[in-house]
């Protein structure tokens, strides 16, 4: 690797043939101990036009199909599954809880899940097992993924919305919000 021409030359031969985004870590793995930074950036910046695109995902690198161009490659057209009562209260569960096991879910929602519901919501990539709870029978835990955070716009749990984002946004049923005025009536009477 003697002229940067050769390194570059290089650096696109190792993203092209990758089966996964690499990190530079990665990269120099294949190159020797080369500063590939820079090539990274040049040809981030080579291929910003072009039909592909050179980019950055955390701390990894990828070639990837431009954007406005990905529609040429569709073939099937997905349509959205609606996800389910359950299932979107079951990954509510998940996300304000995490870790939870399934009877602790089952507890909170006062109804069985049925085991189609975790695996929706994990072939979907929204929740994981999450190791095992420390307790008699070791149950399975289950917690969020990234790939949740990514659909729903979240950089962290953090960014959830709490109680009042969600009474505001009227997102709370109304059955909820009627024991609970029911629950506050209650105890006015009693003071």
């Amino acid at each position: 690797m003697s002229t940067p021409d050769d390194l570059t030359r290089a650096v696109e031969a190792v993203l092209f043939a990758a089966e996964e985004p690499l990190t530079i870590h990665e990269i120099k793995a294949h190159l020797g101990d080369a500063d590939v930074r820079p090539v990274l950036d040049a040809l981030s910046e080579h291929y910003a036009e072009r039909g592909i695109a050179l980019v950055r995902r955390g701390e990894r690198w990828h070639f990837e199909t431009a954007g406005d161009l990905a529609h040429l490659l569709r073939r099937d057209r997905e349509e959205p599954r609606k996800l389910s009562r359950a299932g979107t209260e079951t990954l509510a569960i998940i996300a304000y809880h995490e870790p939870v096991t399934r009877a602790e879910i089952e507890s909170i929602r006062g109804v069985q899940i049925s085991k189609g519901t975790l695996d929706v919501l994990m072939e979907a990539g929204w929740i994981r097992p999450a190791g095992r709870r420390e307790v008699p029978g070791r149950p399975l835990t289950y917690a969020t993924t990234q790939g949740f955070l990514d659909h729903f716009g979240l950089a962290s749990r953090r960014d959830l919305p709490g109680i009042d984002d969600l009474r505001a946004a009227g997102l709370l049923d109304p059955v909820d919000l009627a024991m609970e005025q029911a629950e506050v009536e209650n105890r006015d009477e009693e003071a």
